[in-house]
């Protein structure tokens, strides 16, 4: 099989071609959608997983990051949104700050907006994931990104949503495109039917719980099986939005009878809209939607996409959901999930209940709270807060009563928005204090204190144990009616040969002038797993889009390791930022760290961050995929090597394991070893008191050396303007 540079200008690495030939090979939903949105291919190219290619996406949507957006957008050189119908801004994360500084931002946003015919949705209509789907930005059949982890949740409505980063959100502005890698593909069947008080997010919290060893990590997730079509909705946009917490890239469900049902209620609403009149009365119907209307609907329907008998999947998971009771997340992990009958018995308590976020603040959550509640008030020493996915959501569930019922049992009320959930605003949880959440993250300080503890659940269980103080389940759940607690069924296989064998090469890869043949210098190692986002960049400063690179660098790991910046300092060989002579090594502190390494939010500071610091080279058994994206973009190399990690695991970390810190305890281990890392060949050779050692991984390639000697995509890009 041939292989070709599938981007024009070598963005980001080789793929293989996949060429029509006597048949068209098969391919996936989620690979089919991807074609249709992919630019700039031959015309016989069929897109697979593992490609690298252009895409158009039909929508790319910003929050509070907008600002950041529109400052790259304006340093690279660009004056014109290449579609201004592409982008869309929806200000949702520090809503609850009205301060001078934050309300002069959002103005500075909206003003951008107007300026360029952007569509805006003002802080206090919605969290902006939530806004999408009621908006119709993400639609059956679409591919829409965002400069937000949670973009996945678009799959709920068969919507290939991904995250992106916000280089690439400037990118697309100006271009209207942008690179992306097509994912591996997972399949997970869902069999059966869930029993009475069983949620679709006891689905996904025992998902992440279950598969905890990265069996979905940096992949696209296909939901098939007989149980999708007793799933609602609002249930499947709940799972696919928290796919993103058990590593895959999007989480797609099928467009299905539900789906359909369920887009003839938003339209029966729309049509609605004005006010009510008889049918016999001449009037005309209100304006069609641009986006929710018959004729999109329509189209849909008759042109369905649907994943081919034969295409190939990385992986196949089988899960019953008719074995499935209540389980909650944590404390402080979503890989821990424990099943509500068992962890209710330890009666754990409770300071703090939350009902907000993206995942599970839409009607239907609001109204299963308030059922749970009504006649009830909170537990004394409890803060039950609630805040609705949007203002639409909102004003439903005061239609229905809903609302009134939960402020009558005495939750605080806080407006649409992220709030809690990102860690910012009223009710964050402080050191020592546990805390139920309905929200999909439970990571070490990133709804408050990080000596706090987390928990996750469906809104149900989140406001019975508001109403008892503890962790406890619904009145309503009948124990009589669940299966047992140990009994859940499910499975993983994989194929016993790759459906893609990869192209091998003995070959040293060519070097571009200006990059460095060499990376050298000391080794710090991280014997730490799945070291997230908030860890490596702690969210409380991700929305001040004043602190300098200088100060980031100060600031890294301070979630993970207080000590780590300064020791970073103590072993730097040369300045973070200085300039190469031709042919000159890259000199600077060599980071090593476990599996998974910078997984969760997409903020892109988690990468310049480390940068900053002086470290020009992350060494990890695998990444974040949200993570590497950042890290290429700006100019970080990421390798992976498995077999290093191992061995300072077993020299270094605690036990002889990572997640432990080191023998001692520390966090950030100094083995005082040094290492150089050969750019053409691959070649690493590490240097220790004992002796050598040779590894070896897979150079970056022509593509990614590219982008590192313009400073990252954005450097790029300026280039190609001028250009």
């Amino acid at each position: 099989m041939p292989s070709y540079i599938i981007l024009r200008r070598g963005i980001l690495s080789r793929g293989f071609a996949t060429v029509v030939g006597t048949g068209r090979p098969p391919q996936t939903y989620i690979e089919k959608v991807v074609q249709k949105y992919a630019v700039d291919l031959p015309s016989d190219k069929v897109v697979r997983a593992g490609d690298y290619v252009m895409i158009r996406p039909e929508h790319v949507m910003s929050h509070d990051n907008t600002g950041p957006i529109i400052s790259k957008f304006k340093a690279i050189g660009a004056t014109r949104i290449r579609n201004s119908r592409q982008p869309v801004f929806t200000l949702d994360h520090d809503v609850q700050n009205k301060s001078e500084k934050n309300l002069t931002k959002y103005a500075s946003i909206e003003r951008f907006a107007r300026q360029h015919d952007i569509d805006f949705y003002p802080a206090g209509r919605g969290i902006g994931h939530q806004v999408l789907v009621e908006e119709g930005y993400a639609f059956p059949h679409c591919l829409t990104v965002a400069s937000d982890s949670h973009s996945n949740m678009y799959g709920g409505v068969g919507c290939v949503g991904t995250p992106i980063v916000r280089t690439d959100g400037a990118a697309i502005w100006a271009t209207g495109k942008t690179w992306w890698q097509v994912p591996r593909m997972v399949k997970v069947e869902l069999t059966g039917r869930l029993a009475a008080g069983v949620t679709g997010k006891d689905v996904i919290v025992a998902l992440c719980g279950t598969f905890n060893k990265d069996e979905v990590l940096n992949a696209a997730i296909e939901f098939v099986g007989d149980g999708i079509p007793s799933l609602s909705i609002d249930d499947r946009l709940a799972i696919s939005n928290m796919t993103t917490e058990w590593g895959a890239l999007a989480g797609v469900f099928p467009v299905d009878n539900v789906l359909f049902n369920w887009y003839e209620g938003v339209l029966d609403k729309l049509e609605k809209r004005t006010f009510h009149i008889p049918s016999s009365w001449s009037i005309p119907a209100p304006p069609s939607h641009p986006r929710l209307n018959r004729r999109r609907l329509d189209q849909i329907k008759s042109s369905p996409i649907v994943s081919d008998p034969n295409a190939d999947y990385s992986a196949h998971l089988k899960f019953d959901l008719s074995t499935l009771v209540p389980h909650v997340s944590g404390p402080s992990s979503v890989k821990i999930s424990t099943p509500l009958p068992v962890l209710e018995k330890s009666k754990i308590p409770i300071q703090k209940a939350y009902l907000v976020s993206c995942t599970n603040s839409r009607a239907s959550d609001l109204a299963a709270a308030a059922a749970v509640v009504k006649g009830k008030k909170v537990a004394q020493g409890v803060q039950f807060y609630v805040a609705a996915a949007s203002s639409e959501v909102q004003a439903e569930s005061e239609r229905r009563g809903d609302w009134g019922t939960l402020i009558a049992a005495g939750a605080k009320v806080l407006p649409a928005g992220c709030g809690p959930c990102i860690g910012l605003g009223t009710g964050l949880l402080e050191e020592g204090e546990i805390g139920i959440s309905a929200t999909n993250r439970n990571y070490k300080g990133r709804m408050g204190h990080p000596n706090a503890q987390a928990y996750l659940a469906s809104p149900a269980v989140v406001a019975a144990s508001a109403i008892s103080g503890y962790i406890s389940s619904p009145e309503s759940l009948d124990p009589r009616t669940l299966p047992p607690s140990d009994g859940l069924s499910t499975s993983y296989a994989t194929p016993t040969t790759s459906p893609r064998a990869a192209e091998a090469s003995s070959k040293d890869e060519p070097l571009l002038p200006g990059f460095p043949p060499q990376f050298t210098g000391p080794i710090l190692f991280a014997p730490q797993d799945n070291l997230n986002t908030d860890g490596i960049y702690p969210g409380k400063y991700t929305y001040q889009d004043d602190i300098t690179l200088e100060r980031q660098g100060q600031i890294v790991m301070e979630n993970y390791d207080p000590t780590f910046a300064s020791t970073v300092k103590g072993l730097l060989p040369a300045p973070a930022n200085a300039k190469l002579s031709p042919g000159e090594d890259k000199a600077g502190v060599i980071l090593v760290s476990g599996y998974n390494f910078g997984t969760g939010s997409s903020r892109e500071q988690a990468a310049t961050a480390l940068k900053a610091a002086g470290i020009p080279l992350v060494i990890a058994g695998s990444f974040g995929d949200i993570f590497k994206r950042n890290a290429i973009n700006n100019g970080l190399v990421c390798m992976e090597c498995p077999e290093l990690v191992s061995d300072l695991t077993e020299l270094y970390g605690k036990n002889q394991r990572r997640g432990e810190g080191g023998k001692n305890g520390e966090l950030t281990v100094n083995p005082s070893w040094s290492i150089k890392i050969s750019m053409s060949n691959g070649r690493v050779q590490v240097e220790t008191p004992q002796g050598s050692k040779t590894y070896h991984v897979t150079p970056i390639g022509i593509s990614v050396q590219e982008l590192w000697t313009y400073g990252g995509l954005e450097g790029y890009v300026l280039n190609s303007i001028k250009e």
